[in-house]
């Protein structure tokens, strides 16, 4: 549950400390490194690895779908 709470602060706070509005990309990078931080964190029962790799899947995950979505 800690590692959940971190992964959302962290998130949180590099939302916050944009100047500017984000773009598309950078939502979903954050946005899914904190999905997948919590998927590998349940997968693995809390494990920092799982939680780690999860979150790096992610943000390249929702980093590919945002830069996507804005080309439309």
């Amino acid at each position: 549950m800690k590692t959940k709470l971190m992964i959302l602060l962290v998130a949180a706070l590099t939302v916050a400390g944009c100047n500017s509005n984000p773009t598309r990309q950078e939502i979903g990078t954050v946005g899914g490194a904190v999905v997948g931080g919590i998927v590998g964190s349940s997968l693995t029962g809390g494990s920092t690895v799982g939680t780690v790799g999860g979150a790096a899947v992610g943000g390249v995950i929702g980093n590919r779908i945002g830069k996507e979505m804005e080309r439309k």
